[in-house]
């Protein structure tokens, strides 16, 4: 699954620099999470990097976006241009 912001976020800024992939961009009032960019940072780390830094803990996984470990992993090599 992608991850999800939810409104309980307080725009303290520290998830955004933690996206290795540049999935998180500031929104009209919260930050926000293209589902299209976010691997839970699968290939880049074991956790997903926002959800450790997030002080508020309102990233959770988005079930609208639902994802197998593999899909991830592959979403992350075609966003890389990296090959297995």
């Amino acid at each position: 699954m992608a991850l999800i912001i939810t409104d309980e976020c307080i725009n303290c800024d520290v998830c955004e620099p933690e996206c290795p992939n540049g999935a998180i961009t500031q929104g009209d009032e919260i930050y926000e999470i293209e589902p299209d960019l976010c691997t839970e940072c699968v290939g880049h780390y074991d956790t997903s990097q926002c959800v450790e830094v997030c002080p508020v803990d309102c990233i959770p996984k988005d079930p609208d976006h639902e994802e197998s470990y593999e899909q991830l992993y592959g979403k992350y090599l075609k966003i890389t241009g990296e090959s297995e």
